[in-house]
């Protein structure tokens, strides 16, 4: 080949590095910029036309299936700048916030649910086992470190992991009878797993009954208290900012956790068990422990979720906890794109803030959340980010 030859392939490399560095750079900064708007606007009409806009670009990926893959093909591309580039976004997002309590607090929730929806996912989405008990086990984390922290005066960061393995103990417990069932019973022995663990928490004196418990202590780190504002180079952040940070480290561990089990063989195993029981039975997938795995893996990260709230709120109560809990985040999963990480992470801050956004209509808000996600199904039936097919390949 000549040197001209080679000059023109190289500067082509070039070319095509620097627009998909470009398409992944407007992608995120303009979804933060969309994700801010929202957040911050209080009149209805705005409201009204951010979700306008976001349905509208969902038409165009719907309409326009390219589109969609050109934007994948860049970030598959430019991995290392997407990812570098969101943690600086997360980093600094709370100092755009204009020190609204409310925006950090609602960001905090929304990333929780998102941590919920992603271990639900491991479940709903990778292996097609309908649990209605996610929130069951987001309440039984929040509970045990709460009852840690108060009666026993342990550190949060102790509580952490305690939690985690109470509420897995309880995940497995609940996947043994739940073995003998499928499909709609199976969804049936989880919701009745919810609803006695809701009535459980509502009856206990030891829980506080339907009191709850008062006086959760706010963590520390390093001599730093999560009750009080940050201070940093001059910019002062409302104290919900510590947990902003704590929650979204969080989810950064949960999409870690989520990629590495996607790619590794229990991932794999998962897959197959929501393809066909049975042939992946004949292939010598052990179906009992993998449908126990996802029980497990969905109650450890949903007690994290449930630490972080508990302390974050420094009150809980079984209503914090019921059933349309469970459904809430069963929603997101479904809307967000069942086994799509960043759909599912989409998904449930959508139907965290939309409820929140439309309070103008008092009673009638809900109607209107469903109107809107039904709407957006309509636009997209597999979810907002629709599950992608395997690439084998990739993983040799």
């Amino acid at each position: 080949m000549s040197q001209t030859g080679i000059d023109t392939d190289v500067l082509a490399d070039r070319q095509a590095v620097a627009t998909n560095a470009a398409i992944v750079t407007a992608v995120e900064i303009g979804g933060a910029t969309l994700l801010g708007a929202f957040l911050l606007t209080e009149k209805t009409a705005i409201v009204v036309l951010l979700l306008v806009l976001m349905a509208a670009i969902f038409a165009l990926l719907q309409l326009r299936p390219q589109v969609e893959e050109r934007i994948v093909a860049a970030f598959h591309d430019q991995r290392r700048l997407a990812v570098t580039l969101g943690s600086v976004i997360v980093l600094v997002y709370p100092f755009f916030m204009q020190g609204s309590s409310y925006a950090l607090h609602l960001l905090i929730v929304a990333q929780l649910y998102a941590v919920l929806a992603l271990a639900l996912n491991f479940q709903l989405g990778s292996a097609n086992i309908p649990n209605f008990a996610t929130g069951a086990s987001y309440g039984i984390g929040a509970y045990t470190s709460a009852l840690l922290a108060i009666h026993f005066g342990i550190s949060f960061w102790w509580t952490l992991p305690a939690s985690a393995v109470v509420a897995t103990i309880f995940g497995f417990l609940l996947g043994f009878p739940s073995m003998r069932t499928k499909d709609s019973y199976l969804a049936l022995v989880t919701i009745a797993f919810a609803i006695v663990v809701h009535q459980l928490l509502n009856n206990f004196t030891w829980t506080g009954g339907a009191n709850g418990l008062v006086g959760i202590p706010a963590p520390t780190l390093f001599g730093h208290s999560f009750a009080r504002p940050i201070e940093v180079f001059g910019f002062r952040l409302p104290s919900q900012a510590n947990f902003y940070y704590l929650s979204a480290a969080l989810v950064g561990l949960s999409i870690v956790a989520a990629k590495r089990l996607h790619d590794s063989r229990v991932g794999l195993a998962w897959n197959a068990l929501r393809a066909d029981p049975l042939a992946a039975r004949c292939q010598g997938i052990d179906i009992v422990r993998y449908k126990m795995l996802a029980f497990g893996v969905d109650a450890f990260l949903a007690a994290f979720a449930g630490t972080i709230y508990a302390f974050y709120v420094s009150y809980i109560s079984p209503d914090n906890f019921t059933f349309l809990v469970s459904v809430t985040i069963m929603t997101m999963v479904i809307v967000g794109g069942m086994d799509n990480t960043l759909g599912v992470i989409i998904g449930a801050f959508l139907l965290t803030m939309l409820p929140e956004k439309l309070r103008i209509f008092s009673d009638y808000r809900l109607l209107f959340v469903g109107i809107v996600v039904i709407l957006f199904l309509i636009l997209r039936p597999q979810g907002l980010f629709p599950q992608r097919a395997r690439n084998y390949g990739a993983h040799q």
